[in-house]
C-alpha cells in the first residue's frame, strides 16, 4: 500500500487573513468483536444524533496509532483494544464559527473481544452500539465512513482459534 501523502501544515495567523483553510487532524477505529462466530461493528451516536466511528484530535506529539486508541478508548468506553491495520485517510471541508476546515482523518481496524461499552456523554456521545457488518454500512451517516467500513470488511476474518486476531493483514 502507498501510503497518504501527509496533510498540509496548519496554516496560522488572524481567522481571516488567509483563504486557505485550517488543517486539522484526527484517528479514529473500526472496532470488530466477534459474537457467535459473526463479526460485530461499534458505532456510534455522535453529537449530532447520527452513527459514525468513534474517532478524534491527535495531542501532543501522539502518531495517528496512539490517538486512534485513545479516542476510541475515551469515547467507548472499551479497554481491552487492539490495534490491527492502517485503513486510510478520509478528509472533508467544513465551516465552524466562521473558519474553513479541512479535516483528515485515519482510521486503523481494531478488535475488542470483551467489556461494556460507556458511551462518553460529555463529548455527546450518547449511544454504542454493536452491528453486524451489513447493518453498519446501512447506519452509518457519513458516506465517507461507509467506504472506510468497506475496507474494514475486506480484512475482517473470524479467527478460528482463541488469541488470533479478527483480520487479514494483507488484504486490500
Amino acid at each position: 500500500m502507498v501510503p497518504d501523502p501527509p496533510p498540509p501544515a496548519r496554516e496560522h495567523g488572524p481567522p481571516g487573513a488567509s483563504d486557505a483553510p485550517e488543517v486539522e487532524r484526527s484517528a479514529g477505529g473500526v472496532v470488530v468483536r466477534v459474537v457467535q462466530g459473526s463479526a460485530r461493528i461499534l458505532l456510534i451516536r455522535d453529537p449530532y444524533d447520527r452513527w459514525g466511528l468513534p474517532k478524534g484530535h491527535l495531542e501532543g506529539n501522539e502518531d495517528e496509532a496512539e490517538a486512534a486508541l485513545r479516542e476510541v478508548h475515551e469515547e467507548t468506553g472499551l479497554r481491552d483494544l487492539s490495534l490491527g491495520p492502517d485503513l486510510g485517510r478520509i478528509d472533508w471541508h467544513f465551516r465552524l464559527r466562521g473558519r474553513r476546515i479541512h479535516k483528515y482523518c485515519r482510521f486503523y481496524l481494531m478488535s475488542s473481544p470483551r467489556g461494556e461499552t460507556r458511551p462518553q456523554v460529555a463529548e455527546g456521545i450518547t449511544e454504542c452500539r454493536w452491528f453486524s457488518l451489513t447493518e453498519a454500512a446501512r447506519r452509518v451517516d457519513y458516506e465517507n465512513a461507509r467506504g472506510i467500513l468497506e475496507k474494514a470488511a475486506r480484512r475482517i476474518r473470524i479467527p478460528e482459534r482463541l488469541g488470533v486476531p479478527p483480520w487479514r493483514e494483507g488484504a486490500r
